[in-house]
């Protein structure tokens, strides 16, 4: 298809484009307003080996992804409501907790989303608390060449409001019907293959030149055109 003919469908189709992507967008901050508002707490721990070397540093990657694995049990969750006097059941504690570890950093990210940002913010820290006070007793009875440090990077540490976020919403439902869009007038385009909307595209599906073109009279001029009653003959005379 050429330059032409593309922009024949957009000036066509182009409205399809733009109203999908207004009413995505619409629809998206709608339904953030109906939202329950959810804040996020985030505390760092760094697990740092005693000494740098090459295999106790791999070997404490790997680790990594075991303590972040026993920290995600419903025991850890209950130990951590218990010490931080939080009312909630271990397993809604467990849903609403991101626990990752970054190798890169030596560190483990806790993330805790709440409807209080308070209580995010004490559940994040009760989690950090358990895992440093169970790897500080551990470490205690190893050579201290072949401990991991473990500390918390920071206990000064606020929340955010994770949700609703209206214009992010806003903008993510307005790239989906943008996308809807492109969509639905690939498929009308796909639909109506067969029309040669341009002399050049006659050219090409027929393989002959185009002598001439009948140009699209407008509604008026066609009624002008039409015979009108009473006025046809000559005109009478007395």
């Amino acid at each position: 298809m050429s330059a032409r003919e593309y922009l024949l469908i957009l000036r066509k189709y182009g409205w399809i484009v733009v109203v999908a992507v207004v009413l995505a967008a619409l629809l998206a901050f709608t339904i953030s307003n109906f939202q329950k508002k959810l804040y996020q707490a985030t505390v760092e721990v760094s697990t740092v080996p005693a000494r740098a070397d090459w295999g106790l540093g791999n070997t404490a990657k790997d680790l990594m992804r075991n303590f972040t694995a026993n920290l995600k049990t419903p025991e850890v969750a209950a130990r951590v409501i218990a010490r931080q006097q939080l009312d909630m059941n271990p397993y809604d504690l467990l849903a609403n907790t991101q626990i990752e570890p970054d190798s890169s950093t030596f560190t483990i990210k806790m993330q805790v989303r709440n409807a209080d940002g308070e209580v995010a913010k004490l559940a994040a820290l009760g989690f950090a608390d358990e895992f440093l006070e169970e790897r500080t007793a551990y470490y205690a009875q190893q050579d201290k060449r072949d401990q991991i440090e473990v500390k918390i990077r920071s206990r000064d540490i606020g929340y955010s409001q994770v949700q609703p976020q209206p214009l992010l919403n806003a903008v993510a439902g307005a790239v989906l019907g943008l996308l809807l869009g492109i969509g639905i007038v690939l498929l009308l385009t796909w639909l109506e293959a067969d029309l040669l909307r341009t002399p050049a595209a006659v050219e090409r599906a027929l393989g002959m030149p185009v002598l001439g073109a009948i140009p699209r009279s407008s509604r008026r001029e066609a009624t002008q055109l039409e015979p009108q009653p009473g006025r046809v003959g000559a005109p009478k005379t007395a």
